[in-house]
Parts: C-alpha cells; structure tokens; sequence
C-alpha cells in the first residue's frame, strides 16, 4: 500500500504547480488582452525590416481571407508571451526555490534574470541587425521580372523563427554556466574546446545568414563572445567541492 505521508507532499507540489500555470498563463492573456488593440501596429513594426527593403510600389500580400485578421492577432499573442518571460521565469524560480539551499538560491537567481534580458538582447539584435541585411540579400536577388510580395502570414512564421532562433542563441552564457555549474563539464575543459566552439559559431552563423562573409561574422562574433563571457562566469559556479579540490591541488 501507498504511504499517505509521502503522497502528501507531491500532491501539494502538483496543486502549486497547476497554481503557477495557470498564473503564468493569465498573464500572458492579460498582456494579450492589453495590446489586442494595437495588433495591426504591432505587427507594421515587425514587417518594417522587410518594407523598407521592398521595391517602391510593391507591398506585403494576403493570400487567404482571415488572413489579415488571424495574422496579427497570432503575433499579438506571441508577443504576449515574449513580454510576460519574465513574470514565467519568476514563477518558475518560486516553485523551485523552496527546494534549493541558500547559496543556490543566490547563484540562480541572477541566472534567471539574465536569461531574460539574454534572450531580449538576441531578439533586438536580430531585429536591428540581421533582419535588415537579410531581408536587403533576398531582395536584391530576386530575378528580373520577378516582383517580390511576400505573403504576411509566411513573413511572420519567417521572422517568429528567427526571433526564437537567436533569442535562444544569445542564452550561450547561461548555458555554458549550467553546464559547468552542474558538473557536466569544467571551465578548463570548455577552454580547451575553444577551437572547435570557433569553427561551430561560424558554421551556425553561416547556417543563419545569407552566404556572404559579413553578415556570417556578424553573427558568429558575437556568439563568440557570449561563450567567453558565460566562460568567465562559469568559474564562480563551480561545484563547492570541485572548487575545494582544485585549491588543494594547487596548494599541494
């Protein structure tokens, strides 16, 4: 038989854990219900990148009928989400906190903070940065006679991946840190792959970008950069006893 004392604190898990769900998913449909107004001009300042770089006296296109009405109202709702990760992040961290002892607390929730604003900053930049220059290569290139008018709805699943694509990218810091926080792997060994994360970030930034070297760079660069920042945080996350043995070695 099932002991009652032991199902007791699960089931009180479970009840908070459903208790922060659905708080997480109300906010989401409060910042929702707050920008549904504005959806239509949320979403011209999204397709900007792409009209800019437009042929003069072409536009965007809808080829289906709900289109003009469902498109906007799907980016609405994922830029609901977007705005509320930090609200989810808290929740997250609030359910897991209890469990955690005090020097963990301190050491995550700076990680849960970064996160966020990691993941804002990869969308900002693909924004300002890499939608211009692809959006200007995939029009150029178009051949003659071949009037570019793209489909709003195919537009925003493009845009939506990439958003994703580099907000994801830019947790590389995170990562790094809770790989090595974790004990998967150490700084010194991270070290000693730096050639291969090299060679990596420019494959995914040629992965990412059109074929041309400057935009490649201009993605793999940073990338770089955030690896060797999360390794230089990932020293003070070290495992306590991992720290504790390498001070021996070393004073041995």
């Amino acid at each position: 038989m099932s002991d009652p004392q032991a199902e007791q604190p699960l089931l009180t898990h479970l009840i908070e854990l459903r208790s922060r769900l659905l708080r997480s998913l109300a906010a989401i449909m409060l910042v929702f219900v707050a920008l549904i107004y504005f959806s239509n001009g949320i979403y011209d300042f999204v397709a900007r990148p792409l009209l800019s770089q437009l042929p003069a006296g072409t536009s965007m296109i809808a080829t289906d009928v709900a289109t003009p009405f469902i498109t906007p109202i799907k980016l609405t709702l994922v830029v609901s989400f977007f705005l509320a990760i930090p609200y989810l992040l808290y929740q997250a961290w609030a359910f897991i906190a209890p469990g955690l002892y005090q020097h963990e607390r301190r050491m995550i929730l700076p990680l849960v903070v970064s996160s966020a604003l990691l993941f804002y900053a990869g969308m900002a930049f693909a924004y300002y940065v890499v939608f211009p220059l692809v959006f200007g290569f995939f029009t150029s290139t178009a051949p003659a006679g071949v009037t570019v008018a793209t489909d709003i709805a195919s537009y925003l699943d493009f845009v939506l991946t990439l958003f994703f694509a580099f907000g994801v990218a830019f947790e590389i810091p995170v990562a790094t840190i809770l790989l090595c926080w974790t004990g998967v792997t150490t700084p010194q060994s991270l070290k000693a792959k730096r050639p291969y994360v090299i060679v990596g970030v420019f494959v995914v930034g040629m992965l990412l970008t059109p074929p041309d070297v400057f935009s490649q760079t201009l993605l793999a660069i940073p990338m770089w950069g955030l690896w060797e920042l999360g390794l230089f945080f990932a020293r003070f996350y070290v495992r306590k006893d991992e720290s504790e043995t390498e001070d021996v070695s070393e004073g041995g």
